[in-house]
């Protein structure tokens, strides 16, 4: 039952992009591929690729390297470890509405935390920046609380793959005297690579039509300075009523995610495979 209701889905939506219709209920004019052609000559739309492209990469650099350092500290079983465990995985746990009203709140001027935490670090006054109102700091806050927010999860997957390694791979090496950093470049990364690479493709697909946190946290702003794509999607859809224009869109948002993710998926089975 899913993949023909798949089918029908993807097939509404390439059947609306080959029409036109700027209000409700107006009539549907054949319009052929020229919504295609506009978009891919439409600077708001490469400007909201950009500002895609820049939070999915460096929100998947932070949570890769945050993750595998939280994994890699779990791992090791301190005292205490499965308190801190679920402390850690609290963020994950949350609605991304919640999120995103909540680190709304942190990020204000004038009673956000987060401004008064920066100061007490740095010494800047709390009121002299705004991170989602600066349009230089806006696209790293959004880039701040998905990662909050999403590292425990990559931590999870990583310790799965940290957990799975046989610990008589490491009493081997310790027998040839191999020293820490040596399994560790040795063992452990390689053992554990084909993890760290599906968490990546989970997070860039989650990231890449990111919507509601970022919707709550900015809405865009300042600006279109946060404008990524499901924004842009939404605006044009049900905002502007431009059916036709953001369906196409949709379509090319699809087809770039699917192909981007099947050479990966590729990429990670070799991995695999080796």
């Amino acid at each position: 039952m899913v993949v023909p209701g798949w089918n029908t889905a993807a097939l509404v939506y390439l059947l609306t992009s080959l029409v036109t219709s700027n209000r409700p209920n107006a009539p549907l004019l054949s319009v052929g591929i020229d919504h295609y052609q506009s978009i891919l000559g439409d600077p708001d739309i490469w400007a909201a690729m950009q500002a895609t492209a820049h939070f999915v990469f460096w929100t998947i650099v932070l949570q890769t390297l945050l993750g595998f350092a939280l994994a890699y500290l779990i791992d090791r079983k301190f005292r205490g470890h499965a308190l801190w465990t679920t402390i850690i995985l609290i963020p994950m746990m949350l609605s991304p509405a919640v999120v995103g009203n909540f680190w709304r709140f942190l990020y204000q001027p004038q009673i956000g935390l987060f401004n008064y935490l920066v100061a007490f670090v740095s010494g800047v006054p709390p009121s002299s920046f705004e991170m989602i109102g600066s349009v230089k700091l806006a696209p790293w806050s959004i880039i701040l609380v998905d990662t909050w927010m999403w590292t425990p999860y990559v931590a999870l997957i990583i310790l799965a793959g940290l957990r799975s390694i046989p610990d008589y791979i490491y009493e081997a090496a310790e027998v040839d005297r191999a020293s820490k950093w040596r399994q560790f470049w040795s063992i452990t990364l390689p053992m554990v690579l084909p993890f760290i690479m599906l968490a990546v493709l989970f997070r860039g697909i989650e990231n890449f039509k990111m919507f509601d946190m970022v919707n709550l946290l900015t809405n865009g702003g300042p600006g279109s300075t946060t404008e990524v794509a499901s924004i842009t999607l939404k605006r044009e859809a049900f905002e502007k009523w431009r059916t036709g224009y953001s369906s196409a869109f949709a379509i090319i948002l699809f087809v770039t995610v699917f192909g981007l993710a099947n050479i990966y998926v590729k990429a990670l089975n070799r991995v695999k495979n080796r």
